[in-house]
């Protein structure tokens, strides 16, 4: 089978982090429609998210403690998501409150 090189182009990810994300990339999508629509659901999603993303990072650091392999931007890239989807449940949180 000819792959040309394409897993070491891929970099060390962490499978778990990707099927997360992967996840929380849906539920993104989800919760905008509910945030057009005015459904208070998506606050309670946002904030769903924004834990699966605190629990999948807490799962990272300690595989990076136990010794896996990962990609340092992996570290920055969580940290900016959680941050974001943090902001988002924020805004969200100030949205619902207002209607």
């Amino acid at each position: 089978m000819i792959c040309f090189g394409i897993r070491e182009k891929e970099g060390n990810y962490v499978l778990f982090i990707v099927v997360a994300n992967f996840v929380a990339g849906l539920l993104y999508l989800l919760s905008a429609y509910g945030m057009f629509t005015t459904k208070p659901w998506a606050f309670q999603l946002l904030l769903a998210i924004t834990g699966m993303l605190i629990l999948a990072f807490i799962g990272l650091l300690i595989h990076a403690y136990l010794g896996g392999i990962y990609e340092t931007q992996t570290l920055k890239a969580m940290m900016f998501r959680i941050g974001l989807t943090a902001l988002m449940t924020g805004i969200a949180s100030i949205y619902f409150k207002n209607k």
